[in-house]
This record gives C-alpha cells, sequence and structure tokens, in this order.
C-alpha cells in the first residue's frame, strides 16, 4: 500500500463518527492537562489504560495519542501567562513567551505557538506516514538477533540523552530490567524474583508501576509546594501576529519543525529535547542573540513547532520497530498489548487501519487544537485558578479506581501505592523514572529475543555480530557507550593531575 492510497484508508477511518469524537476527547483532554501544572500526558495516560480495555482499538490509540501532542499545545499556555510551563517540552518557552506577555503580546505568543504547533503537526503527520512504509521494510528483514541489538541500542541512546547523572540512568535502566523480569519463566514455567507471592506469577503490573511512578509520585511532590495558582496571570488582548512578527516566526517555525521531526524519532528523544535543541539552534544562528529572552517571537515559535513535530515522529519507531522511545510511548505499547496487539513491522500489515487511521487522525486532531486553544484560551486561564487541593484528591481516586479496575486486584492497588512512594524517593534523589520504564518495557523483550536468537545459533554469541544489521546496531551502541565514558574518564585524569 502506497502513501497516498495508506492515507486514504486512513481518512475513512479517522472520520469515523466515533473516531472523531475520540480523538476529540482526547485533544480537549491534552490541552487541559498540558494547562493545568503537575498532571502530565504520563500520568493521565496510566489513568486512562485501564478505560482503553473496553473502547475499539483504533479509537483508543487513537485518543492517547490525542493527549500525547495535545499536551504540547496546553504547556505554552501556563509558559506564556504566568511563568509556570504545564509540560516540560514548555520549559523553554518560559523565556521569551513570558517576557512578551509582559510586554502586552501574550495574544501574539499564544497565536504563534498554536499557529507553529499546527504547522509542525501537519508536516510531523506527513513525515510519520512517508517514514512508516520504508521503516517497516526494513523491519521485516529482522531477526531475533537485530531486534535484541536494536534494542540495546534504544536503552544505551536513553542513557545518553537523559537528564542528569549518568550513573543514575544506568542504575535506573537495570532496575527496570529487573523489575520486567519478575513472574514466571516462559520455558522453565518456574517462579522467578517472585519471593513466593502468588499475584506475582504473571509479573508487575505495568500500569500499576506507570502509574505510581509518574501519577502518585507526582501528587506526593506536589503537595510539598505552594499551591501555583497566582494572581499575575497576564491579560490577553489581539491573538493574532503583526506581519512583522509572522515574517521573523515563520522560518523559526519550519527549523523548529524539522529539527523536531528529526529528534522525535531517537530513542530517549522527544518533545523536551527538540524544544532545547530548537532554541538553542536560535539563538545561535540569530543577529541579535542578545534579544533571546527578552520577548524574541522566534524564542517562542522554534520550540512550540519542534516539540509537537517531535511528539508525533516519536510514534515512527513504535509502530514500525515496537521500540518505545520515551515514557508516553511505553504507556501506547501497555495499551496496544491490552488490545491484543504487537506493535512492530507486520503491525502495518496487520492492522492497516489502525497504523493509517492514526496517521489521519493527527492531522484531525491538530486542527481541532488550533480551533480549541486560540477561541477558548479564556475558558484556560480561568482553570489556572482551580486550587490543586481540590485536584490532587480526585486524581488519586480516579487512579485508585482505575488500577483495580484492570484485574479487580486490590494488590495492584497496593502496587500503585509503593511505586509511588518509590516514585518521590526517586525524585529527591534526581533520578529520572523514564530509563525505569524503558527498561521495565524492553526487558521482556530483549530476553525474548536474545533466547531465541542464541537458540537459532545453537548458543552461538557470535550470531549478534555477525549479521551485519545486527553488527551495525551493536556498533553505534558502542559509539554512544564511548560518548558516555570518555568525557567522565578525562575529568577524573584532570582531578588526579591536580592532585
Amino acid at each position: 500500500m502506497d502513501i497516498l492510497s495508506g492515507l486514504g484508508v486512513g481518512l475513512g477511518v479517522a472520520l469515523q463518527p466515533i473516531n472523531v469524537g475520540f480523538c476529540f476527547i482526547g485533544t480537549l483532554l491534552g490541552t487541559l492537562i498540558g494547562v493545568l501544572p503537575g498532571v502530565g500526558p504520563v500520568a493521565t495516560i496510566a489513568l486512562l489504560l485501564p478505560i482503553t480495555f473496553g473502547l475499539p482499538a483504533t479509537s483508543a490509540i487513537i485518543m492517547l495519542a490525542g493527549i500525547f501532542y495535545g499536551a504540547q499545545y496546553g504547556g505554552s499556555t501556563t509558559a506564556i501567562l504566568i511563568k509556570l510551563p504545564g509540560e516540560t517540552s514548555s520549559v523553554v518557552t518560559v523565556l521569551d513567551g513570558y517576557a512578551m506577555a509582559q510586554q502586552g503580546r501574550a495574544g501574539a505568543a499564544l497565536a504563534t505557538a498554536a499557529l507553529g504547533s499546527f504547522f509542525a503537526g501537519t508536516v510531523a503527520t506527513l513525515f510519520v506516514g512517508a517514514a512508516g512504509p520504508l521503516l517497516t521494510r526494513v523491519a521485516l528483514s529482522f531477526s531475533s538477533a537485530e531486534y535484541f541489538s536494536l534494542m540495546v541500542l534504544g536503552l544505551i541512546a536513553s542513557v545518553v540523552l537523559a537528564h542528569g547523572s549518568v550513573a543514575k540512568a544506568i542504575a535506573m535502566i537495570f532496575l527496570g530490567l529487573g523489575l520486567g523480569l519478575v513472574g514466571t519463566d516462559v520455558n522453565s514455567g518456574e517462579l522467578r524474583f517472585a519471593f513466593d507471592i502468588q499475584e506475582l506469577s504473571d509479573g508487575i503490573g505495568f500500569v500499576p508501576v506507570v502509574l505510581g511512578l509518574f501519577g502518585v509520585a507526582e501528587v506526593i511532590r506536589n503537595l510539598e509546594t505552594p499551591d501555583w495558582r497566582t494572581n499575575r496571570i497576564l491579560p490577553v488582548t489581539r491573538l493574532w501576529l503583526t506581519g512583522k512578527e509572522f515574517r521573523q516566526a515563520a522560518p523559526a517555525a519550519l527549523r523548529g519543525t524539522l529539527l523536531g521531526s528529526f529528534l522525535g524519532v531517537l530513542p530517549g528523544g522527544g518533545a523536551s529535547l527538540a524544544s532545547f535543541a530548537a532554541y538553542g539552534l536560535e539563538k545561535k544562528i540569530a543577529r541579535d542573540p542578545s534579544r533571546f529572552g527578552k520577548g524574541a517571537i522566534e524564542g517562542v515559535a522554534a520550540p512550540e513547532s519542534a516539540n509537537n513535530a517531535a511528539a508525533q515522529t516519536s510514534f515512527i519507531p513504535l509502530l514500525t520497530l515496537g521500540l518505545p522511545t520515551n515514557a508516553v510511548m511505553a504507556l501506547m505499547v501497555g495499551a496496544l498489548i491490552i488490545q491484543g496487539i504487537q506493535p512492530g513491522p507486520l503491525m502495518m500489515e496487520r492492522q492497516p487501519d489502525l497504523f493509517w487511521g492514526l496517521v489521519a487522525s493527527m492531522w484531525i486532531g491538530n486542527l481541532m487544537l488550533l480551533v480549541i486553544n486560540l477561541p477558548l484560551v479564556g475558558i484556560w486561564v480561568r482553570l489556572l485558578k482551580v486550587p490543586y487541593d481540590l485536584l490532587y484528591p480526585a486524581i488519586l481516586v480516579f487512579s485508585a479506581i482505575g488500577v483495580y479496575s484492570l484485574n479487580n486486584s486490590t494488590f495492584d492497588v497496593y502496587v500503585a501505592a509503593v511505586f509511588g512512594l518509590v516514585g518521590y524517593v526517586f525524585m529527591k534523589l534526581d533520578c529520572e523514572p523514564v530509563p525505569l520504564i524503558l527498561g521495565f518495557v524492553l526487558g521482556p523483550l530483549m530476553e525474548e529475543h536474545l533466547r531465541r536468537a542464541l537458540l537459532l545459533s545453537r548458543g552461538d554469541p557470535m550470531v549478534f555480530v555477525n549479521r551485519p544489521i545486527s553488527l551495525g546496531l551493536i556498533a553505534v551502541a558502542g559509539l554512544l557507550l564511548l560518548a558516555i565514558v570518555l568525557p567522565a574518564f578525562r575529568k577524573r585524569r584532570v582531578v588526579m593531575f591536580q592532585e
């Protein structure tokens, strides 16, 4: 199926009333959680995972995807109006967006963010549609050896691109891999790492772990900080750009879109990395870099375009290779598995309606977001005044109900609570939970492909270097490891020399 016919099939699926409805629900929820600081797409999608079990697969994935890229839109509203990003990908938007609002240009900043995101979403959708079939054809030639090497590369890349300590990121990956191995061994049928707890015979539940680490832990963290309500919400006047502002913003939005589309595909990349990279690029190539941080419209257009483009292109490795590149994509793997669908190269062949329907829904969703964000900005501003002490009990109650309803198990609720406390401790120790989630998701798959590859090669470990694609992936992983190790080694030598 070529791209045009695939998009035709996708539009037919996406324009079905039920899918349009769930696309609208997803984009509306995404905007809402983007506007409300402390409620991110990871926690929201984790909360809604049990609900998707009773929905058609295509409708469920369209809704969850809408939440993800919709949050990129909503996060810019608080960043611009009250200097408080609703999403990490909107952190850099604060620098010039809030400065523009202080100058009475809040409307122009909001319009720039919305229009830039819409343009980036449209281009990224085309990119997903074009790259998907190409990568699928490549992936169909993969054996278990290539899949294992690809997953090793993905985990190492997530370490390179993680914030903070590299050692902590590596430790989190190994912890995630260990947690993913809890349960019944597929080959021997014996329990392992279950400590004679019968509820762990099928492994630790994905939803309780994610909901605890990202939802419950986030609530605990927010309770120890002052309420983020503020009286300094700046007024919004003209919701459009002048000719000069448009000429300044358009090239920046284009560059941000291209950069974000590329970075979204990388393991461990995603919207946050893309927004920071786009802002840094604009500042580096600007004729007058001193304008940035003082209300430069390019400082809003580039990162807001980049984060939306990256949010959508991050679906490419998930749908074509079955490789989640960030925490939200790991949740998408969980959503697909709940629906009985294994993401990977055969997905386009076996579920073309789902693949192309999701791609086409991104166009529809971005159009909806443009309408939702600009005319309704006044509603979002009023929502900022909702006190957090009314939000967090509702979040915890719905989290507990969602976790319990998945398997009708109180044990899963306890697991979510335990991982909520663990996630809070991780936050205090500056340990990112994202590498843990990636290791948790990929661990069982890595073990399966490792065993299968060794079984087919009769125990010969050279199977991972005898196959060219596998060797290339391992070589790239090795180069990334060197990129991690060398700077630390040089610092150690400098310290020894100074002593």
